[in-house]
């Protein structure tokens, strides 16, 4: 949902002039715009060969390999997802526009940390460890859809130039 002005009701602009300026001359967009597509190229293939462990349980290793690189994608993006936020909000995490986006990408990081810690100390069974990556990756997809959802209202805001010449 988006968040609205409380005076008049009515959306509030996810970016003002500056920060979409600054939004459109950042490298850490176009490396966001890079990233975010390799990450659910790997959650794909992660989610097969963990899909494919549970139902036949070969493939462990594999499935092991796969999550953990999907984790270390997750953390690269949200590292460089902090930087864009820096440069294009004046903070690292939790700007107003992004706050919810950034909660629950603290729990999608949790999850595939927690997977992580379960695999390094022998923590449960391989079982245990991968309905831990699955809730993660649903966690993951929640979460991919709410930046989806954000860019795409992003992209229907009008300036508010474009609104004085087209009224």
């Amino acid at each position: 949902m988006q968040e609205r002005d409380g005076t008049r009701g009515a959306p509030l602009p996810i970016y003002t002039a500056e920060q979409r300026r600054r939004r459109d001359s950042t490298r850490w967009t176009l490396v966001q715009g890079l990233l975010a597509p390799i990450q659910f190229f790997i959650f794909l293939v992660s989610l097969a060969l963990v899909l494919r462990f549970l139902g036949t349980g070969q493939g462990e290793a594999a499935a092991d390999i796969s999550v953990l690189i999907k984790t270390l994608a997750l953390l690269t993006i949200m590292v460089t997802g902090a930087a864009w936020e820096k440069v294009v909000f004046g903070q690292w995490l939790f700007a107003r526009p992004f706050f919810w986006e950034d909660v629950f990408s603290m729990l999608v990081i949790a999850l595939h940390l927690t997977y992580v810690a379960m695999l390094v100390l022998g923590i449960g069974l391989p079982a245990q460890r991968m309905a831990v990556a699955l809730a993660a990756y649903a966690t993951y997809v929640v979460n991919a859809g709410q930046f989806l959802w954000k860019l795409r209202l992003a992209r229907r805001e009008v300036t508010p130039a474009f609104r004085t010449v087209a009224a």
